[in-house]
């Protein structure tokens, strides 16, 4: 499927283009048409992510665990596909590709249904796959489209229930809660992103400067950006002036408490007093939410309330401190002295991902190949009986 989507780059691209055409002329925020977008590159990573998911081992039937009874039962608990995997997502074509490779790769069927907006691109990416399984002797019905772009045909995909064995839906918070709470279907929940970074006292200034611009600034239209950052009163003389002056350049609004509001000034940021709507939001945009703290327990108590349980990081030199936050965030990656950036399935190694799950039940963080499977007892005995 890889060179097949490099072989028809331009088709798609131009696909694409009217797409996202006319999600500008709907008014669509630059944020979602970012995520709509698909040029070479991007179709050339997308290509590569399938390459890299190719090559990774087959989860399906290894052994978690075998251990043979007293009575000589054997027993082993193996991995085995989920079945139809239904996949619920907003204007990021690139998930279709993602996910109908890491269902095939792990045996499960993939129902894709993604937004109205990228209906067309996602028309010619699931024809190019589909084309390219029957041309190497696989079932093409193995990956589909969802027919129809009404909320209808939603509807009948969240309560397949018996067809479909699990769905995931990926975009955000409205589209999450109207899948989870309106769905027959057993769902793994994938979050928002209200990313923190807290500047410890003990960080290292340029480390922690680094670390909070390209959490926010590398790309801002995705989960794993920062969304807030929280700073060390010790260190804020230091930390601030050269953060401010980094954000300003980057074209950051920095929405702030009082205490951030002279250094902001100082540097010439731009600058917003924060709100409750501010410390809760993902903005996709360049903005972000910031706050002088006077310990660690306060920054951990601050995440507590706010966070949505997606990436949690921490600058710090101190392994007390790292320690103390890894153990007090709730959430399902925790970065020490690493951008939140990198909570991603192709960065931890996985190929691609078909979300970061927020949830406690089943998977958590992102979810690659292994996630997409569930276990099945195998018990062979020699005409045992139970008495």
């Amino acid at each position: 499927m890889a060179q097949a989507l490099r072989d028809e780059t331009p088709r798609i691209v131009e696909v694409n283009a009217r797409d996202v055409q006319r999600a500008q002329e709907d008014g669509t925020s630059a944020a979602l048409v970012d995520r709509l977008t698909l040029d070479a590159s991007r179709i050339s990573a997308i290509a590569d992510a399938l390459d890299d998911v190719a090559d990774l081992p087959d989860p399906v039937g290894d052994v978690i665990r075998g251990y043979t009874l007293p009575n000589g039962l054997d027993v082993r608990q193996v991995r085995v596909p989920l079945g139809v995997v239904g996949i619920i997502y907003e204007a990021r074509p690139n998930v279709t590709v993602d996910a109908a490779g890491l269902c095939l790769k792990s045996g499960n069927a993939a129902l894709l249904r993604g937004s109205s907006s990228a209906h067309a691109t996602n028309e010619v990416l699931v024809d190019v796959m589909r084309r390219a399984l029957d041309e190497v002797g696989l079932p093409a019905d193995a990956v589909q489209l969802v027919p129809g772009t009404s909320h209808e045909s939603v509807k009948h995909l969240m309560t397949a229930r018996g067809s479909v064995d699990v769905l995931i839906p990926r975009g955000g918070e409205g589209l999450i809660r109207s899948v989870v709470e309106g769905s027959t279907v057993p769902v793994i929940e994938t979050g928002v992103g209200n990313c923190h970074v807290y500047v410890d006292a003990s960080a290292d200034v340029d480390k922690a400067v680094r670390i909070l611009l390209n959490a926010k600034a590398q790309r801002t239209s995705v989960c794993n950006a920062a969304e807030t950052f929280l700073v060390h009163r010790d260190i804020a003389d230091s930390f601030l002036p050269t953060a401010m002056a980094a954000l300003r350049e980057a074209g950051v609004t920095v929405h702030g408490d009082l205490a951030m509001q002279a250094y902001a000034e100082r540097a010439g940021t731009a600058f917003a007093p924060v709100t409750d709507e501010d410390w809760a939001a993902e903005y996709y945009s360049l903005d972000i939410a910031a706050g002088v703290v006077d310990s660690l327990d306060d920054a951990l108590a601050h995440i507590r309330r706010w966070s949505s349980g997606h990436t949690e990081a921490i600058v710090t030199d101190s392994q007390s401190a790292a320690r103390a936050f890894i153990a007090g965030v709730d959430a399902a990656a925790v970065m020490v002295n690493a951008s939140t950036r990198f909570t991603d399935g192709g960065e931890f190694g996985f190929g691609a991902e078909i979300g970061i799950s927020t949830q406690k039940l089943h998977a958590r963080g992102p979810m690659g190949l292994t996630e997409l499977t569930t276990t099945t007892y195998v018990v062979t005995g020699d005409g045992h009986i139970r008495t």
